[in-house]
């Protein structure tokens, strides 16, 4: 025997995921969302940036030699979070924005490489996604052998080429 949907809905109220904890109030969400993006900006708008040539933003990249050979953001610099604290004075004009990226979401080298340039004074954001959205996103990938760009992931990224225009 089957019970149709309306029968169990009747029967038993269903309780949401998501609003079993209520969103939070006006002034709290402005103030979180607003932090949010103080902390934080993302791999469309890092490669925006570069390609107008925005000066004052300097894109570093917090991985190991062997991963920055791999492939790396055009544009980007080379600083493994163990050499911040020593090498961060030669690489960042004082006063720059700093963009920390590493892998991807699962990995929190780039919090730990902006917390680093946090603590000696650096204005800092860290790109959310990583290298791993930068790619699927098919922005420009430099290597020793030169620069190439993979197509947009259809389930990441726009694929005609247009902004997503949030």
């Amino acid at each position: 025997m089957s019970v149709s949907p309306s029968a169990v809905t009747a029967a038993s109220p269903v309780t949401s995921a998501v609003t079993a904890v209520p969103a939070a109030g006006r002034a709290a969400a402005s103030a979180h969302f607003a932090n949010r993006l103080a902390f934080e900006t993302d791999v469309s708008d890092v490669a925006a940036d570069l390609a107008s040539g925005v000066p004052g933003i300097v894109v570093v990249d917090s991985r190991s030699a062997e991963s920055w050979a791999q492939g790396h953001v055009d544009g980007a610099v080379h600083l493994p979070t163990a050499e911040i604290a020593r090498r961060a004075a030669e690489v960042v004009p004082a006063g720059a924005t700093v963009v920390t990226y590493c892998w991807g979401p699962g990995c929190n080298g780039a919090t730990r490489a902006a917390l680093e340039f946090a603590r000696l004074g650096h204005p800092v954001k860290e790109m959310i996604g990583g290298f791993e959205y930068w790619v699927r996103e098919g922005f420009a990938v430099a290597t020793a052998t030169g620069v190439s760009r993979r197509r947009p992931d259809p389930l990441t990224a726009p694929v005609s080429g247009a902004a997503c225009a949030c």
